[in-house]
């Protein structure tokens, strides 16, 4: 029996979460059954109580408010604990049409994909001023290209992910899980796409993105932080290059002038030009030892994700038995 179910990260939702609850599904086709869970991190007005008149099947709680990370994190166990086959992720906010998790689902069940992202239509939401629909599509590019994938709206939070691709998921930032699994999804060659997907009217402000520059800011820092762990050798390489080849080139010049080549008259030695050239060089030639280190290091991180993969599916088998 084929179990989907849908997972909501809540905190004080007590205002939209029963609109939200009322337009899920409860009949999927390829599915079996299907379940709701709420993610209770810290909320100190009447969430779970809307949530328990709604219907919802399982509530995770947290004491205090530990973050959309860690909230999402913490629905994708209790969902495999529960024994979901696919585990679909939306917000409290309503701002995700319910009636698209069908199509949502729809390449998993084909066996097509892994993670399904739906695709907002960004230039046509009202509510979104032109700089945020262009840091949205600037900051998908990035991803794009950090994660060698093709999803044309990183952010999305609506997103379908099959029991095999959520056992190897993990989410290292306290910030936010939609840029950091796309990243890992295509470092660790689990297969992802998208599909495009409508959005409701706007109902509420976005409680993550409390301002532009502070969201730039920490998503530019998820991005480089994960290409770092995933791609060490090749980040620091790229980095490293920088300062050798600056380096390389104050070094050649030195030697030109110093030497009179090219027609030049042999000048005075210049001796600060040629340390930084060197302090250049090393710095280089020592960032790309940290990308060798870090590479091999990589490799322990990779026996260790074996490991955690092996013991999480042991503990969840542990619950069905």
């Amino acid at each position: 029996m084929k179990k989907l179910i849908i997972q909501i990260p809540c905190y004080n939702e007590e205002g939209t979460l029963g609109l939200t609850l009322s337009k899920l599904p409860r009949q999927i086709p390829g599915v079996d059954k299907v379940e709701w869970l709420i993610i209770n991190d810290g909320s100190i007005d009447q969430t779970v109580e809307v949530a328990k008149a709604s219907g919802v099947d399982h509530i995770v709680n947290f004491e205090h408010n530990q973050g959309l990370a860690k909230a999402f994190m913490a629905g994708i166990e209790a969902c495999l604990k529960a024994g979901a086959d696919i585990i679909v992720n939306t917000d409290a906010d309503n701002q995700y049409n319910a009636a698209d998790i069908p199509k949502l689902v729809q390449p998993i069940l084909d066996g097509e994909a892994e993670i399904v992202v739906g695709a907002r239509p960004i230039q046509d939401i009202e509510h979104f001023s032109p700089v945020k629909k262009l840091l949205q599509n600037l900051g998908s590019l990035v991803v794009r290209l950090a994660s060698n994938t093709n999803i044309p709206d990183a952010p999305s939070g609506f997103r379908a992910i099959s029991r095999n691709a959520a056992l190897r998921l993990n989410v290292f930032s306290e910030y936010t899980y939609t840029l950091e699994t796309i990243i890992q999804a295509g470092q660790k060659g689990i297969i992802i796409t998208s599909v495009p997907i409508r959005t409701n009217r706007y109902l509420r402000p976005s409680r993550l993105v409390k301002s532009i520059p502070a969201y730039v800011q920490r998503s530019i820092f998820t991005i480089i932080r994960i290409f770092i762990t995933y791609k060490p050798l090749r980040f620091f390489s790229i980095v490293g290059s920088v300062p050798f080849t600056v380096g390389f080139l104050l070094c050649l010049r030195w030697l030109i002038l110093f030497l009179g080549i090219l027609g030049h008259t042999p000048e005075k030695p210049r001796v600060p030009s040629l340390i930084l050239a060197a302090i250049l060089i090393i710095i280089g030639f020592q960032l790309w030892m940290f990308g060798l280190i870090a590479d091999l290091m990589a490799v322990n991180r990779q026996l260790l994700e074996d490991i955690q993969l092996r013991l999480r599916k042991a503990d969840i088998d542990s619950h069905h038995k």
